[in-house]
Formats: structure tokens, C-alpha cells, sequence
């Protein structure tokens, strides 16, 4: 006997609603108002095959209301991933189940990105539609040619990210993103209208996107809605009015039924109701087999475009497009780019530094893709020959973000989980704030997404303290996962994209200056001593007197304190440590040797929170104690007192 499309959505229904009772803890309400939209997407559109999760040409799901995650929890079931057991169902928001309150990249075969925080996952799949544009150009449709879909929620499209992404998204026309809205009119306060009377149609409109509205939990609607879209040159949004909680007859179309069981009572009256009689975590055989002939449906066209591909001759470089291992070439025209900047001893901000190394790099490997928050002149992103993305033409390799850094960021973020490519953006660092939110999710996804962030101190001066980044750096480090690299010189700013590039697990910070920095490494070394973390640049002829710790454009402050106390008998080093988080990862015979066990001074324009880790005294240490100011850079280093004079009458102080 055959599941009718009811039969199949209530399946979802009773996964939920018992898996959140049993939990005692979820959100009932969406994956009820989402199930028939959910049926007919994953039954008669979406191009995925549970048995390859991995397929590069599938189509994608992105549950940007996070909080649904039983929605899709239960589909992987139904459908037949194998991770997905009943027993993970049952086991919903446990310790040690895959079944997280909010579903998790890397933890669950089918999430293509952690939602939860929202107007992430809108966002982040506009990253995986533009890579999907961005592979098409390069492989053609035979290869690569495969839809976005997202599932957001009211609180979504209310988050000022969402509005980053609908206008960069319409302005590029990416057709092959659909965006299913559940348009229930409840916020976990009640109803919408208490804080938004917003026309979403006209909103996305307004953004030249294709835009429908219909019944949410009308079938046929949905698939006639759904093929529609596919057939736009626009990115599309479909406005699904729906019933939160739909099915439970005492709850449902409020906002009860939003985050919180619905009650054992509740429960057998929605069992009742829609005349489900299997018990608890139970799918009658014909509507399992049913779901899991759905799972199946694509996998002849998974063979087939694994056929298409061995026959293209293209196999190796799709493949190593994928791949996180840098090819051989980088490394040695690193090396070469440092050789030649040892010789040149030339002064330079860090921010062109980097422009000098993306040139080299962005020759090399061609599976970088740049951009910039509305500051490519500013941060120095764009190289030579790299070819503009736009709604046009796809094969270029840098995007025109617009004033948009959180939507940037979070893009990046899709770009990166798509795979083919390697994104790198860039801002004013104390624009980091903005990104926050995306750039945590970059850090707890494990993705190789690089931040470029400029104007890194008090050292951009006249633009004042509302564009002086002083908690930036504290601010970043403490962000597990997540490499925060200051470079010296232009040395350092080579080494730091080596080690960028060779994160695939990590995101990276690079932290860069407006003002020019002298050359301080001027004797060819080809090991990276970035990757180090932290290294001694400046060694003293006899036992230690004092170490002197900086980063940045602090750096070279401590090299000439360092040179006028040797002329007074004092030994002073200097460690160079552009990389905490790097640093942390060496033995501790390592860290041991390059610290010392001297008394230990440290000098960043910026807050000291944290130094003292190494200093062992929060006295020990030269910085910002609050905001900055407008002026001349050189004169607020000196207002300051962030100078090499000043470390060495602390020195003084220290060792009286």
C-alpha cells in the first residue's frame, strides 16, 4: 500500500513531537507548520542521494531556523541516511547523540552548515549559491549545476544580516537559490505584528527577487511554487503561509506550541486527530518505504555525473579544488618572495605586505576567491588578472561585497562549506565586531575561511577612536579555533598566509597595519617561524636580563629598546609572537625556550588582556588602557606612551 503525501508529512509530525516530549526540551511548532513543505521538496525536488552525502553536484538544505532541527532530523531518517538511526531520534538534544538542539556542520551527514543563531543560514547559503554559479562557470552544467534550498522563519528575515544577504543575492541574480519562508505569523512573544508590520514580498521585490505567495500547506501549490522558481533567472522566495504546530488542536497558530513540548495530552489529542495510531519513535512500514524510495530517487543520477566526470578529463583538478593540500609551488615561491624582501629591506604596512604576497599566491593557486567589504583600495585584496564576479560572469575570482561585512563574512562562510574554493575578505579590523557572529560560526565549523583586517591600531590615527580597533585583538583571540595573526613586517605577512592557506580546519585572522613597518628578518630563513607562533627575533649574547614580548607593529619598538639597553649592559630579548593560538600548539620545551625564564615585558597598541599569560604581571605591560583619539599616528603613540623610550624606562623600572 502507497503513503499519501498527508501520510508522509505527519511521519515528520510525530518524529518531532515525540522526540522534543522525550527530550522534555525543543520546538514542536516549526517542523509541524513545515512538514508539507518539507514532503514536497525532499520527494519531488531535491537532488541528494543519503548514500553519498558527499556528492559534489547535490542540491543543498539549509535549515536557517536552526531551532527546527527536528525537522530535519526526522527527514534524514525517513530518507535514509545512515547516520540517522531511530535511536538518534530518540536520543534528541543528549550528550553524545549527533542530535544537537541546532544542527551541526561535520556532526550530521546532510547539514551543510550549523544553523541557530539567525539569519545565518539564509546568509551562508547565499555563499553556497554563489559558489555553485562560481563551479558552473568553471565545469559547465554537465558538472556542476545544482539548487540552494532554504527553509527561514520570521526571525530570520527580521535579523539585519538577512537584509545583506536578499540585496547582495539580487543584485548577482543567483537564480539557483529558492528561499521557503514559514510564514506562520509567531515570534516565541506572540504574534508578529507585535514588533514587525514588515510586507516581505515587496521587500524581496524591492531586491529584484522572484517572489510567490501560497497555501504552506497545500501540495500542489508548494510543487507548482517550487518548479516556478526553478524556471526564474532570480534568485527566488516563496512566502509559505502556514499553521505553527499544525495538526495539534489545542496548540496549534500559537505561540505555546513555538519552544516547548507539547504535553502528553496534547500529543494523543494530535494522534487523534490526524488518525496516527503507530506509538512513539514507530513509521508504519508503507510510509517508511515510501520516504526511503524518495532517498534513493537520485542515485542514477549520482552514477551519472560520476560517469560524466571520469570521461571529462577533469577529474584531478575538480578534485583538487576540493583538496586541502597546497601545492609544493606556493611554498617555494614563498620562500622566494621572502629571499627577495630580506634583500630589499623595504618599509611597508603589513596591509601591503599582504597585496605583495596575494600576488604570488592568487598565481598560483587559482582556487582563491577575494573580496572586500566596499575597502578594496584600502585593504589591498584585489591582484592582478583575477577577474570580477558579477551577475554576468561567474569565472572571475573577486566580489564586490558592498558595506556589507556580516553578510560578507557569513558568505565566505557558504563559499567555504561548498568546496572548489578558498575565500579571503577583507575590512577595517574594528569592523570585526560587525562579523562576529559569522566569524564565530567560521571557528566552530572548522572552516579555511581568512579574514584580511586592516587599520589594525591606534596607527590609522586622524580617523579617531571610533575606527581604532583597542579590544579587537582580545576580542579575537578568545575565540576557540581561530588563528589571530599580527605580522611584523613583510616577511611576516608572507609566513602568515602560508600558514592561512594551510589551515583547512582553522579560520584565520591576519591583522594588519595603515603605517609602514621596517623589515626586521633580513637573513634568509625558509623555515615558516610564523607557524611557530612565536620565536626569538632578537637574541642576547649572554644570559637574559629581560624578554621583551610584541606583535605587529609593536615589534620593531622592542628591537630598538632592546639596541640602547645592550649599550647599558643590559640583555634584553625579543620574541616576536604574531600567532597566540599557534604558539599554544608547540611543545612546551618550546615554549619554555623562546619565553624564557627572565622577567617578561610585553608591548601591543591595544588592551592587555591576556598578556598576562606570558608576562606572569598584569604590571608587565605596555598598551592601551582605554580608548584612543584623533590625531597624527605618530603622535598618539607617543600621547600613549607606546615607544620604544617607554619600554626601556619600564625595563628599568623592572630590573631596579
Amino acid at each position: 500500500m502507497s503513503a499519501t503525501h498527508d501520510e508522509m508529512a505527519n511521519a515528520i509530525r510525530f518524529l518531532a513531537m515525540d522526540a522534543i516530549q522525550a527530550a522534555n526540551s525543543g520546538h514542536p511548532g516549526a517542523p509541524m507548520g513545515l512538514a508539507d513543505a518539507a514532503t514536497v521538496l525532499y520527494t519531488r525536488h531535491l537532488k541528494i542521494d543519503p548514500s553519498e552525502p558527499k556528492w559534489p553536484d547535490r542540491d543543498r538544505f539549509v535549515l536557517s531556523a536552526g531551532h527546527a532541527s527536528m525537522l530535519q532530523y526526522a527527514l534524514h531518517y525517513l530518507v535514509g541516511f545512515e547516520d540517522m538511526t531511530i535511536q538518534q531520534i530518540k536520543d534528541f538534544r543528549q550528550f553524545g547523540a549527533i542530535t544537537a538542539g541546532h544542527p551541526e556542520y561535520g556532526h550530521v551527514d546532510g547539514v551543510e552548515t550549523t544553523t541557530g543563531p539567525l539569519g545565518q543560514g539564509i546568509t551562508t547559503a547565499v555563499g553556497l549559491a554563489l559558489a555553485e554559479r562560481m563551479q558552473n562557470a568553471r565545469y559547465g552544467n554537465d558538472l556542476a549545476s545544482h539548487y540552494t534550498y532554504v527553509m527561514a522563519g520570521d526571525g530570520c528575515l527580521m535579523e539585519g544580516i538577512s537584509h545583506e544577504a536578499i540585496d547582495f543575492a539580487g543584485n548577482v541574480k543567483l537564480n539557483k537559490l529558492i528561499v521557503l519562508w514559514d510564514d506562520n505569523s509567531i515570534t516565541i512573544d506572540g504574534a508578529t505584528d507585535l514588533s514587525t508590520s514588515t510586507d516581505q514580498l515587496a521587500r524581496f521585490e524591492a531586491s529584484a527577487w522572484h517572489v510567490q505567495s501560497i497555501d504552506g500547506h497545500d501540495a500542489q501549490a508548494i510543487d507548482a511554487a517550487i518548479t516556478a522558481a526553478k524556471k526564474s533567472s532570480r534568485p527566488s522566495f516563496i512566502a509559505l503561509k502556514t499553521v505553527i504546530g499544525k495538526g495539534a488542536p489545542n496548540k496549534s497558530g500559537t505561540h505555546k506550541v513555538h519552544g516547548a513540548p507539547l504535553g502528553e495530552e496534547e500529543i494523543a489529542a494530535t494522534r487523534k486527530a490526524l488518525n496516527w495510531d503507530a506509538p512513539a519513535f514507530e513509521i508504519p512500514d508503507n510510509i517508511l518505504s515510501a520516504w526511503r524510495s524518495a532517498g534513493s530517487k537520485n542515485q542514477e543520477e549520482r552514477r551519472q555525473w560520476e560517469g560524466r566526470m571520469a570521461a571529462s578529463g577533469r577529474a584531478a583538478e575538480f578534485s583538487a579544488a576540493n583538496c586541502s593540500t597546497l601545492p609544493n609551488k606556493l611554498r617555494d615561491s614563498i620562500n622566494e618572495l621572502k629571499a627577495q624582501l630580506n634583500t630589499d629591506k623595504p618599509t611597508l604596512a603589513t596591509r601591503k605586505s599582504s597585496q605583495n604576497a596575494l600576488e604570488v599566491v592568487n598565481e598560483i593557486y587559482r582556487h582563491t576567491v577575494g573580496g572586500s567589504a566596499d575597502l578594496t583600495g584600502s585593504n589591498n585584496t584585489l591582484t592582478d588578472g583575477m577577474g570580477i564576479i558579477d551577475a554576468d560572469d561567474f569565472s572571475g575570482r573577486y566580489i564586490y561585497y558592498g558595506v556589507r561585512e556580516h553578510g560578507m563574512a557569513a558568505i565566505m562562510n557558504g563559499i567555504a562549506l561548498h568546496g572548489g574554493f578558498i575565500p579571503y575578505g577583507g575590512t577595517f579590523f574594528v569592523f570585526a565586531g560587525y562579523m562576529l557572529g559569522a566569524m564565530r560560526l567560521s571557528s566552530l565549523m572548522g572552516l579555511r575561511v581568512i579574514y584580511v583586517l586592516t587599520h589594525d591600531s591606534i596607527g590609522l590615527g586622524e580617523d579617531g577612536p571610533t575606527h581604532q580597533p583597542v579590544e579587537t585583538l582580545a576580542t579575537l583571540r578568545a575565540l576557540p579555533n581561530h588563528n589571530v595573526i599580527r605580522p611584523c613586517d613583510a616577511v611576516e605577512t608572507a609566513e602568515a598566509w602560508e600558514c592561512a592557506l594551510a589551515q583547512d580546519t582553522t579560520p584565520t585572522s591576519l591583522v594588519l597595519t595603515r603605517q609602514g613597518l621596517p623589515t626586521l628578518r633580513t637573513i634568509r630563513n625558509d623555515e615558516n617561524l610564523v607557524g611557530m607562533g612565536a620565536y626569538v627575533l632578537r637574541d642576547t649574547d649572554g644570559t637574559r636580563d629581560i624578554t621583551l614580548l610584541a606583535t605587529g607593529s609593536e615589534v620593531h619598538l622592542a628591537v630598538e629598546a632592546a639596541e640602547n639597553l645592550a649599550k647599558d649592559g643590559i640583555n634584553a630579548a625579543v620574541v616576536s609572537m604574531p600567532c597566540w593560538e599557534l604558539f599554544e600548539r608547540q611543545e612546551e620545551s618550546y615554549r619554555n625556550q623562546v619565553l624564557g625564564y627572565a622577567p617578561r615585558l610585553a608591548i601591543e597598541a591595544a588592551v592587555g588582556f591576556g598578556w598576562e599569560r606570558y608576562t606572569n604581571d598584569t604590571n608587565n605591560f605596555i598598551g592601551m588602557s582605554g580608548f584612543g583619539a584623533s590625531a597624527p599616528a605618530p603622535a598618539l603613540f607617543e600621547h600613549f606612551g607606546i615607544t620604544s623610550e617607554a619600554l626601556e624606562r619600564k625595563v628599568r623600572g623592572i630590573l631596579k
